[in-house]
């Protein structure tokens, strides 16, 4: 991705967020020069990757192929390990109408997403077999605000602004906004982008930047070239 066309994203999801009225943390407005300058006393922002996250999973197609992320807060691994301390994650997401999150499982991480506002999300749910890989002929169960509702393979959970689902570890799963753009929370256990994701297909995580201008922002995977 151009970096251009990634401070142009930022901008508009910035824009979104602000109109369903939530307001970012302020390192979100850091340049990439006041991030360096405060990286010491930035470490756990740095440590727990939250920040600005955006992907086109390799596929040079973000419109149809893509997903705009922004890690709030995230906690830490050695916590959910032994069982108590800082085991949660929030972020915010948008899905743009018709932009396909591939299909894609985690390993540790149980989630609830949330239809924060704006337009339908489509959820598209399959199970696992007994080793977690995708499972084409198997269903399973979720639970929609509560409620528990089976889900035979392939099915389609329509979420309203208000409604979600929580997905376990296994839960297969593909997302895109329906009618227009959609605001998506998403709560779930510590949350590490780089080792959770089982993707169906083999894609990138993260893009491949061309720097044709300076960032605006750092993305969360600036961090290590850009922060050392």
């Amino acid at each position: 991705m151009k970096r251009s066309r990634i401070n142009d994203i930022m901008a508009e999801a910035a824009e979104l967020i602000a109109r369903h009225g939530f307001v970012l943390p302020p390192f979100a407005n850091w340049t990439p020069d006041e991030f360096r300058a405060r990286k010491d006393s930035a470490a756990n922002v740095i440590a727990a990757r939250c920040g600005w996250d955006i992907t086109d999973f390799g596929r040079g197609d973000f419109d149809n192929y893509g997903l705009f992320l922004f890690t709030l807060r995230n906690g830490r691994l050695a916590d959910l390990q032994r069982g108590g301390g800082m085991c949660y994650a929030e972020k915010l997401l948008i899905s743009k109408q018709d932009q396909l999150s591939p299909m894609h499982r985690h390993i540790i991480k149980a989630e609830d997403i949330i239809n924060r506002g704006g337009a339908t999300l489509v959820v598209e749910l399959y199970g696992s077999d007994d080793k977690g890989a995708f499972a084409g002929d198997r269903g399973g169960t979720v639970w929609c605000d509560g409620i528990r509702r089976d889900f035979a393979p392939g099915d389609k959970l329509r979420l309203a602004p208000g409604e979600s689902v929580t997905l376990m570890p296994g839960d297969w799963h593909a997302f895109w906004g329906d009618g227009g753009d959609v605001l998506i929370g998403e709560v779930s256990t510590v949350n590490d982008d780089e080792t959770d994701n089982v993707f169906l297909d083999p894609i990138g995580r993260f893009a491949t930047i061309d720097e044709d201008v300076a960032p605006t922002h750092l993305l969360v995977s600036d961090y290590r070239t850009w922060l050392g």
